[in-house]
């Protein structure tokens, strides 16, 4: 059971990371609402610690380095406090959530399919995902629009200035420059965190930090199963999972997804259908598409726009380069 406790001026959750973030969503809406200020994100006042009980906990992992609850306590005692940037995801002009990182495409259909089989175990509910989604691997017909990060005010590798205590806000969309491409992708994710776990121990964005006001955007384009499964499993080893011609990288402030289909997805569907390479999995009129925000599947239909907001959180622990990998996946 996952449960949250107060103490004193300090929050603490003992849960996996789709608890962690419910939380912190909660603590910027609260701040927000102290502050008068429906529109604009408000930095969280009360500092959070996560005791990690989840099954991947990569936001525990990447503020104390390992999936240790007595690492995770010590850094509540000692009182080591880290800011951390969060990303605001919307539809349609309405706020769906803050959190730290999403997933569209292969990750969202997987943690979809997995979603229907609660009744396995953690573990075997997601070799099972993972396969079945591998089995049946098609891309994702979408416009990806992105503002690129400001570097001057930001380092991808390292800490911002601490005086420089303010919020960069991109305010001024007009005054940016957008860049747009239409296509077909595999998979696209955006992480404002490294996103460090025992699967992959440098992280599913190594090329981000905890709090240099920027977000990976880690788009996989169309490409064969065995090409894509290839750049899967370099995650686990020590580099070169962005080393494909099908993947590009950028930093990133502010990212627009829109499905050019506007037509959703379906679990219901013949497992001896064969999909090309070339045509985009289109199912069900009317559905939404499975989007994984921070390991929690959100259903949405239309376009999403995520932007980041520097240093909204305030998370016990400290920055860590890479996490103890004392796990392997043995279905790819």
């Amino acid at each position: 059971m996952e449960n949250c406790f107060h103490l004193s001026v300090r929050v603490v959750c003992v849960g996996g990371d789709g608890s962690v973030a419910e939380l912190c969503h909660a603590l910027v809406l609260r701040a927000q609402l102290d502050a008068n200020s429906p529109e604009k994100p408000v930095r969280a006042v009360l500092p959070l610690g996560i005791i990690p009980a989840g099954s991947t906990d990569v936001v525990s992992c990447s503020v104390h380095g390992v999936r240790d609850p007595v690492t995770a306590a010590l850094h509540i005692v000692l009182g080591h406090l880290q800011q951390v940037d969060m990303c605001s995801f919307s539809s349609n002009g309405q706020l769906v959530c803050y959190g730290f990182s999403a997933m569209f495409g292969f990750g969202g259909r997987s943690l979809a399919r997995a979603e229907k089989k609660r009744w396995m175990s953690s573990s075997r509910r997601r070799e099972y995902a993972l396969v079945k989604t591998l089995a049946r691997l098609g891309p994702e017909d979408c416009q990806l629009s992105y503002l690129s990060a400001k570097t001057s005010s930001s380092s991808l590798f390292g800490h911002r200035d601490q005086s420089k205590d303010q919020e960069q806000e991109p305010e001024s969309e007009v005054e940016e420059s957008w860049m747009t491409n239409q296509g077909l992708y595999l998979s696209i994710s955006i992480m404002s965190i490294p996103c460090l776990s025992p699967h992959a121990p440098q992280g599913l964005a190594p090329n981000t930090s905890l709090d240099n006001g920027s977000a990976s955007l880690i788009a996989v384009g169309n490409a064969s199963r065995s090409e894509f499964i290839k750049h899967l499993k370099r995650y686990s080893s020590s580099s070169g999972q962005f080393s494909f011609p099908f993947v590009e990288t950028h930093s990133v402030s502010a990212v627009k997804i829109r499905p050019c289909s506007l037509i959703g997805w379906s679990e219901e569907e013949s497992d001896e259908e064969e999909y090309s390479r070339s045509t985009p999995i289109i199912q069900s009129e009317g559905a939404s598409f499975p989007w994984n925000i921070d390991g929690e599947l959100v259903e949405i239909a239309n376009e999403v726009f995520i932007r980041v907001h520097p240093r909204l959180i305030t998370l016990y622990g400290e920055e860590v380069d890479e996490a103890e990998s004392t796990v392997s996946c043995s279905c790819i």
